[in-house]
């Protein structure tokens, strides 16, 4: 393990620690879906489950895991008991139980048996992936489930009894206008989760959705993008959800902790095949690679690829880039308390720009700054802005 900066280690020192695992696992690739996946076999799932184990313990966490977030892959696609063993494998590690704790379920994968196994694990928050509750546009996505199946799976979710229930719903996808929208989210307010998750479709490459863009078999369309982001605030801000993110919606008590710690630049690990982490100085993700990470974990090697050493710049930019995303925004003299050594100078250049474009406010004093309405409608084009200006001092 490499030398830890002293004052990024000063920044972390009080800081929660989060650990995400990846469950690589799915039946089959979703036409959008470039996260790294593989088909399951009784070998391979095996092997996944112990060398969680073996990478936990060369990650060697040295504070109490305040929230876990299992994603995928599909993680309920593992068998009830192997859920059992990989949830028993990660709370050994995590100091204690944690205080959130989400698990990704496909909905075609919930059963009551995996259910209970989670409960009684101690698994705190459920996150459904729905995307659509049209039969066609689901069909377009190339998703393996049905209508029925979702909303038997939210029942039987909700029969469970755990704290919080989230649904991720996309927009703006092919053939979708905005009263297909309009009924997705009614249809899921009807519902009434504690959490709702609503992302624009993006392309990305190496999708079926990306080869279908480059052949013009679909469009984009920034401004059908635009009324429909609008369209979600307005509606999901009028059915009781506070939006804290500019894609997530809670009701009181129920935002995702796991990825507020994130966005605002705390710790976590990141364990099994392509997994991120952000610990020990050091910011990187696992070998997309199954074989590949069980091998190496199995010769005592995090499999970390794409390693870079944690300064102060790089994470102001990045507390910057995700924090204001957030509807809060960013507390910049906190910020300043945790990185002194940040180019502050370039960063103040900087925002003041984007104010001068109506893309962020100030709070009075200068203490805090946040997207405006229309500066949220362009978070990604404002983050890049961020990206790489900053030196250290």
């Amino acid at each position: 393990m490499s030398e830890i900066e002293p004052t990024v280690s000063a920044a972390f020192s009080h800081s929660p620690l989060g650990l995400y695992v990846h469950v690589p696992f799915c039946a089959s690739t979703c036409d959008f879906c470039a996260f790294y996946q593989t088909t399951p076999t009784r070998a391979g799932v095996v092997s996944y489950l112990e060398t969680v184990g073996a990478e936990l313990r060369l990650a060697a966490l040295r504070k109490r895991v305040s929230t876990v977030f299992w994603g995928g892959g599909t993680p309920g696609l593992l068998a009830p008991e192997d859920l059992r063993t990989l949830g028993e494998t990660v709370l050994a590690a995590c100091g204690g139980q944690p205080a959130e704790w989400t698990v990704e379920l496909a909905p075609a994968s919930v059963t009551d048996a995996r259910l209970a196994i989670l409960k009684e694990l101690g698994v705190t928050r459920v996150s459904l992936g729905v995307q659509s509750f049209s039969p066609e546009l689901l069909d377009g996505l190339g998703r393996q489930h049905t209508r029925e199946q979702v909303l038997k799976a939210y029942e039987r979710v909700r029969a469970a009894d755990f704290s919080s229930v989230n649904l991720d719903l996309m927009f703006a996808l092919p053939g979708q206008d905005a009263a297909a929208w309009a009924l997705d989210l009614e249809t899921a307010i009807a519902l009434a989760p504690d959490h709702l998750s609503t992302y624009c479709l993006t392309f990305e490459e190496d999708t079926k959705l990306w080869v279908k863009l480059s052949k013009g078999q679909v469009k984009l369309d920034s401004e059908h993008e635009a009324r429909l982001y609008e369209r979600t605030w307005d509606t999901l801000e009028g059915a009781g959800y506070a939006q804290y993110e500019v894609s997530n919606f809670a009701r009181p008590g129920h935002i995702c902790n796991h990825n507020l710690n994130t966005w605002r630049m705390h710790e976590w690990v990141g364990i099994g095949p392509s997994a991120a982490g952000q610990h020990d100085g050091v910011r990187g993700a696992n070998t997309a690679d199954l074989e590949k990470w069980i091998a190496g974990v199995a010769r005592g090697e995090r499999m970390t690829e794409d390693r870079a050493h944690l300064t102060p710049s790089l994470l102001v930019e990045d507390a910057m880039v995700f924090g204001l995303r957030l509807n809060e925004g960013v507390n910049l003299t906190a910020l300043r308390a945790r990185f002194p050594a940040a180019g502050w100078a370039e960063l103040e250049s900087t925002l003041t720009r984007l104010e001068e474009q109506g893309l962020l406010e100030r709070a009075s004093g200068g203490a805090g700054v946040k997207l405006t309405r229309r500066g949220r409608l362009l978070a990604d084009s404002v983050g890049s802005e961020l990206v790489g200006m900053l030196t250290e001092v």
